[in-house]
Order: structure tokens, then C-alpha cells, then sequence
């Protein structure tokens, strides 16, 4: 049994073959006529609890449309509807799971709830986002970089803004896959030095610089993410949007980067907040392939765990 807690948790190996089954499906998807869409179905008559403790769009539409895509159903559970680690503990709501369904996949905020779920499930557990980390995001980035401008392998990558969870997992999405990564963005917001050095260790090269022009250039990829989550109060608001004020992503920055860089964004964006609409909606930016590669990439990390 196989656990997708975080990529740099998972063989290489194992992350390329999942990569490339994501492009495989989806392009016999693009390619069959609707009647023979899917014959390959690893969750026919499995039953998979999508657990959201924090609100979802993305996360829950592409797993619930990738589970019912390879024959399986859903059972959406909200926190409310569960009180995890409230009514009941986290490792005795794990063995319960574990006798209903046959795949779990969380979202939730502390990163200990996964740990401790994954430790005590019987089944395989996904980590769909939590404070820490967003590995499936990653992988679907991945995918849509691949799709457009071949192996990400010995490309640059900058993150311009937040150090936040999304930082995290290309963090350790680089140290896996090969891409050198620089961050760009103010002291106070810088990712986790125990991301950095994982990468580092993996041979790649990690970079933090303050000027955002300077940061991206020669980058094969910018990414940014929102200033502020929507738990923020308004000084909190005010004072983040000050010190990231200049690592806004703007047709100026996209001049500074390589003439073919891809953008990208997870979404929800604000918009001419932490990237530009000029951007966003511009000729670089694969923001909507990021989208819906969410629902091939997930797929493929779905079919990996109950194939193991």
C-alpha cells in the first residue's frame, strides 16, 4: 500500500511514471470517441472519501471527476460533518475509514493530521492540500510545463512572492525532478530552510534573491500564488500587501524572463494583486492548463496508489 503525503516522500521513479501516465490518458482521452473513453478503470466498484476541512473549487471538482472518469464514487465529508480530532481521535476515525473505503484523500490545515491519519488508515491516504505543503498541485504543474515546453529537467523555475505551502512542493518537486528554483520575495515570507536544503541535497540548485528582476532572469518558468488567504483580517491584509507589493508578476517582470517563459498560478487569483491580468490572460501564462491538468495528474497519483 502506497501513501501520496508529499513528493519529495515519493520515488522519483515513481513520480516520472505517474507524470507520464497523466500525459498518456489524457491525450487517449482527447483522442477516443466518448463511447470508448476510460476502458482502463483501476477504481471500478472502489470507494473513494474526499475528506475538506478547508473549502475547495479545483481539488474537489478534479477528484471527484477523476474517481467517477475511472469507474469509481465519491463520498464527500466536510469537517463539520466529521469533527476530525474532536468528536472522535484522528487514528480511530483512520481504522474506521479504512473499513468503508477504499481510498482517502484529505484537505485539510495542520500537516499532522495527515501524518496521523496515513500512520493509522489501512488504505491509501492522499494529501490534497495542507498548510505546509500541495504536492498534487505540483505534479500538475509539472504535467502542464512538460506539455508545452518538454522535460523540466535543468530548467529555472522562479516563485515570486509567499514561500507559502505551493513554495514548499516545487521546493521539493525540484530536488525530484531536476529543475534549478529561485525564490524571490521578502525575508519574513521566505520558505522553510528545511525545504531548501532537501532540495540542495538532491544536487539542484536553490537560489533566494531579493530583486525580483534579476531573479527571473534566463527563467524557463514564474510562479506566484496569492498575497493573502481569505482567514487574513484586513491589517494583516494591508501589511502583506506591502511587502509583496514588489514581487507583483507584470508584463515588466515577464520582459525580464526568458522570451518563451511559461506563468503559471494555482488559482483563486487575485487579480493585479499578485499578478497582472495583462499576465494572467497574456500569451505566456498556462494558468487554465494548470487547471485541468489537476484532474489527469491526480488521476494518475490515484491509480498509482491502488495499484499499490
Amino acid at each position: 500500500m502506497k501513501h501520496f503525503l508529499d513528493i519529495h516522500k515519493t520515488d522519483p521513479a515513481d513520480l516520472r511514471a505517474m507524470i507520464d501516465g497523466a500525459k498518456a490518458t489524457k491525450n487517449a482521452r482527447l483522442g477516443m470517441p466518448k463511447a470508448t473513453l476510460d476502458t482502463d478503470q483501476p477504481l471500478k466498484d472502489r470507494m473513494v472519501a474526499l475528506i475538506f476541512e478547508k473549502p475547495s473549487t479545483r481539488t474537489r471538482v478534479s477528484f471527484d471527476v477523476g474517481v467517477r472518469q475511472m469507474g469509481g464514487q465519491t463520498m464527500i465529508l466536510s469537517g463539520q460533518d466529521m469533527q476530525l480530532g474532536h468528536g472522535e481521535s484522528i487514528a480511530d476515525t483512520a481504522r474506521v475509514l479504512s473499513r468503508y473505503v477504499d481510498m482517502i484523500m484529505i484537505r485539510t490545515f495542520d500537516e499532522s493530521v495527515l501524518l496521523e491519519l496515513s500512520e493509522y488508515a489501512s488504505v491509501p491516504v492522499i494529501n490534497g492540500l495542507t498548510d505546509r505543503t500541495h504536492p498534487c498541485q505540483i505534479m500538475a504543474d509539472i504535467l502542464t510545463f512538460e506539455e508545452h515546453r518538454g522535460p523540466i529537467s535543468g530548467k529555472k523555475v522562479v516563485w515570486s512572492g509567499d514561500g507559502n505551502n505551493v513554495c514548499a512542493s516545487f521546493l521539493h518537486a525540484a530536488g525530484q525532478f531536476g529543475f534549478d528554483l529561485v525564490f524571490t520575495g521578502p525575508e519574513q515570507l521566505d520558505p522553510e530552510d528545511e525545504f531548501i536544503a532537501l532540495a540542495r541535497s538532491k544536487g539542484v540548485s536553490v537560489e533566494i534573491e531579493r530583486d525580483a528582476e534579476k531573479a527571473v532572469e534566463g527563467a524557463d518558468l514564474i510562479v506566484t500564488d496569492t498575497w493573502v488567504s481569505m482567514h487574513d483580517g484586513q491589517s494583516n491584509r494591508e501589511r502583506r500587501h506591502n511587502l509583496l507589493r514588489p514581487y507583483q508578476v507584470n508584463e515588466h517582470l515577464m520582459s525580464c524572463a526568458k522570451p518563451d517563459a511559461l506563468f503559471m498560478h494555482c488559482l483563486p487569483a487575485h487579480r493585479d494583486e499578485e499578478a497582472s491580468s495583462a499576465v494572467m490572460d497574456g500569451p505566456h501564462s498556462v494558468i487554465f492548463d494548470e487547471a485541468e491538468n489537476r484532474l489527469h495528474a491526480q488521476k494518475a497519483v490515484m491509480k498509482w496508489c491502488i495499484e499499490n
